[in-house]
Formats: structure tokens, sequence, C-alpha cells
């Protein structure tokens, strides 16, 4: 073992450790300052200051996440795990042992769930970033087959693995060009007592079956961990399952459409309720201000309100509503759009791919500009939410038009109510071609699940702050 795999393996986790835990504890030191400003000490039994923290830590070994390296989004969702364990567990002991003669103080509760979860998810979030940049918080891993799929685990999980090399047989891949080149398939062995790491990757779907069983056996002796990326591309897998046979001789996946579930889309639906609620009650100056600034700028009405394709509920047509948005073009939006595509070829090219203008758009009004660009034109799209046509976090809201070019997507597009928000807005907004959007927004159906929802509002905000392809 290298000194730094060393390091990686045996200190990175301990250091992680007296992060959490120095966090842990202040929360509860904090906890405990409140609920004494407020009056309500006396509500707070000294076994609830022990417990907490252990309990906190247990919940967070049983995450798992002192082992392995993994992507932020996952980290997140593994500590609000983590913290909604602590608080459940520490009530129920609570109201079993009666840590106090009074109930205890909910704002002493409250106030610790909220201050552990943003300070652990700050800290790693800045553990994590330091020690990246350090070169000590990434998997040593040898990667066999360097084609399309070793090009998608790269992408996915950049920042997660140090890449030692490639075993390949064809010397002329393109990822050979950026990283070492090893050997080929009949010097596994040899690469492999050279070059020690905990881990290899096969990422060659392609090989025949025979083949991919014999490598897999020949690397296992000198590695503890030996993953098998397989050919899944297009099949949804956030929720998969595995079954296997007593034998060991077959796997059978299972994957849920987790929408399908009445109890996720209650769920779904409830979550919109609360939030966006919240979320009106918080805009409604910002609404105010932008109606009055619209009127001010331009005439026409405030509001533009269209028709979009909506949730298919299996009825007869295309399902569409009323979407609101705030009037961002002139009145007379499309006579100037068709003048201008037909003076401007280049234009007219990019309205077909990306079904925008990215640049000077001559449509869009001197308020309209600004509103685009931090995507308050699309704030009263929060009414739609809480009427049920639409929710916070979901597919595009497509254009009636739009229909053939959605194609085979439609289907699965249109199991949701599409959203103020979604995978597309976060991952690019018009800077993704037409096709793009497309399959994230259909990812986006077929994976969903709450934590997701949470996580894409969250990441919103840097976007939209960002501007990041806003136009």
């Amino acid at each position: 073992m290298t000194p730094q795999m060393k390091v990686n393996y045996y200190v990175v986790p301990w250091l992680l450790f007296g992060v959490d835990l120095l966090v842990i504890l202040t929360s509860v030191y904090l906890s405990v300052r409140v609920t004494r400003y407020f009056g309500q000490l006396a509500f707070i039994s000294q076994a609830w200051c022990v417990l907490l923290p252990i309990l906190h830590v247990a919940a967070i070994l049983m995450q798992d996440l002192y082992r392995g390296r993994r992507l932020f989004y996952d980290v997140a969702r593994k500590l609000f795990k983590a913290t909604c364990y602590t608080m459940v567990a520490g009530l129920i002991f609570d109201f079993v042992l009666h840590f106090g003669t009074l109930p205890t103080s909910r704002l002493f509760v409250f106030t610790y769930w909220t201050l552990s979860l943003l300070g652990l998810l700050a800290g790693r979030y800045v553990m994590q970033r330091v020690l990246r940049r350090l070169g000590v918080w990434q998997n040593r891993v040898i990667i066999i087959g360097a084609g399309k799929t070793a090009e998608q685990f790269i992408h996915a999980f950049y920042g997660n693995y140090y890449i030692v090399g490639f075993i390949e047989d064809r010397k002329d891949k393109p990822l050979l060009k950026q990283y070492p080149w090893l050997g080929g398939f009949d010097d596994i062995e040899r690469v492999l007592q050279a070059n020690p790491v905990h881990e290899v990757i096969i990422a060659a779907p392609g090989l025949p079956r025979d083949r991919l069983v014999g490598i897999f056996y020949r690397v296992q002796p000198y590695v503890r961990k030996t993953s098998l990326i397989p050919d899944l591309f297009g099949i949804p897998i956030a929720n998969v399952k595995t079954e296997r046979s007593l034998d060991d001789h077959l796997l059978v996946l299972k994957t849920t459409n987790s929408l399908q579930r009445r109890t996720n889309r209650c769920l779904k639906r409830a979550f919109d309720l609360v939030a966006g609620s919240i979320i009106a009650v918080c805009i409604a100056p910002i609404l105010v201000a932008t109606a009055i600034a619209i009127k001010l700028d331009s005439p026409g009405p405030v509001f533009y309100n269209a028709e979009r394709i909506g949730k298919n509920l299996r009825r007869r047509g295309l399902p569409t509503f009323t979407c609101y948005k705030f009037r961002s073009m002139y009145v007379n939006a499309d006579e100037i759009l068709r003048d201008y595509l037909a003076a401007h070829p280049e234009a007219a090219a990019e309205w077909r791919e990306f079904q925008k203008l990215r640049g000077d758009d001559p449509r869009v009004t001197r308020v309209g500009r600004f509103i685009r660009k931090y995507s308050i034109d699309e704030l009263p799209q929060i009414f739609n939410v809480l009427r049920g046509n639409m929710s916070l976090v979901g597919p595009r809201p497509y254009l009636p038009r739009e229909r053939e070019k959605i194609g085979d997507y439609y289907h699965v597009i249109c199991m949701t109510t599409p959203g103020i928000t979604g995978l597309w807005q976060v991952s690019g907004r018009n800077d993704i071609a037409f096709d793009g959007r497309l399959q994230l927004d259909a990812w986006y159906v077929r994976n969903w699940s709450l934590w997701q929802d949470i996580t894409l509002l969250v990441r919103t905000i840097g976007v939209v702050l960002g501007q990041k392809g806003a136009y």
C-alpha cells in the first residue's frame, strides 16, 4: 500500500469523524443557548446533551459515510437521513425512559436538527473540496476498457477517483491521450502487481461473456474490490433492486416506476402545497414590484398566459393548461420574430436547434431582459403549482407545437406535471439542445424521489444567481 493510500484509508476517515463530532457538539451547545435565551431551558434534560452526540455519530456510521468516496449529492442525502433518524431515536428514548418531568422543548429539537444538518453538510462540503484539492480524497483505480462506457464513468464520477491508468488492447482510444496506458488485457496480472490499487473497474460491456468472466476472476486476487459496469444505458436505475438465485448463477435487476405509486404522487403533491405556499408568501413583494415595472416599461398586459402541455390523464387529445408568466416581450412578438429570422439565417438555424434566441432577442423588452436573466418571469407559475397543474420540480412545460418534436419521450414526460424548475434547469438551461432537454426530463421522471426534488430546488438557486444559460 502506497503512503497516499494509507492516508486515504486510515487518516482521512478519522479526520472526517473529528469534524462531524465537532459540528454535533457545537450544535448541542448552540441549541441549549438558543433554548435558554427563549426561557425554555427547564424543558431540556441533561440526558439529551449526552445521548444526541452518541445517536448522531451512530446514525452517520450506519450510513457508511467514513469509507469510500461519494458524490456530495449522495453524502447530503445520507446526512439528511442520519439526522432525521437521530431525532426520531432521541424522541423514542425520551418517551420510553422519561428524561425529565416536563415535555422536551420543541424549540431545542428543531434548533438542533437544523443546526446539525446544516453544519454537517457545510463541514463535509468544505472537507471534500480541500481533500480533493490536496489529492488525498480519491480512490486510486485502474480501469479495464477505454471506450464510451469508461468515458461516461469518468464524466459522472469526476473527482471521486484518481485514474492510475487503463488496461486496453487498442492503444488508439481517445481516453489514452489523457491517461496512461498500462497494458493490454493479457497483461492484467503484471499491471496489477506493478500498480497496487484497492479497486479495479471493468468498463468493457462489449466483451464476450466468457472473456468478461475470465477477466473478472483474474482481477479478484489482486484487489479488495472489483466493480463491473454493465450496459444499461437508457434504463432507469436510481431505484434498482437486485434479486439472486441461491446458486448465484442468476441476477435479476428490478426497477420501479416511483410516480406510478399513489403514495409517491400524494407525497409530491403535499410537498408542492407546503413548500409552494411558503414560497408564494416570500416572493409576494417581488411579484408586485415586477408587475408595476412591466406596466411602466411597455404597453400591454402584465402577464403572458400561454398554453403548455401538461400531465397526461389518459384522456383523448393533447392535455394542455394555461401557464402563467410575466410578460417579457412586446405584444407583437410573433411578427417581430418572423421578420428577424427572415433577415438573419444564422438566428433561424439557432432557433431550429434550441427553440430559443440565445443572443440579442429583438422581441424582449428592457424589463423583460432583466426578469429573464434571473428567471423572475417564471415566478407567477407558483400559482400553477398551487392549482395543481404544475409542480415545483418536474419536466419542462413544453409548447403544444413542440408535440411532434418530443416524439417517443412524450408518454414518459407527461406521466407527471411539468415543473417551474427541473433537471434541465440546473444542467445548462438554454445551453442544452432540445433533444438533450428531453433526455434529462425523461430521466427525471423515471428516477423521481422527494430528495431529488429538494436537491434540484436548492441547486436552482445557484444556477439562477449564476445566470448560467439564461437568455
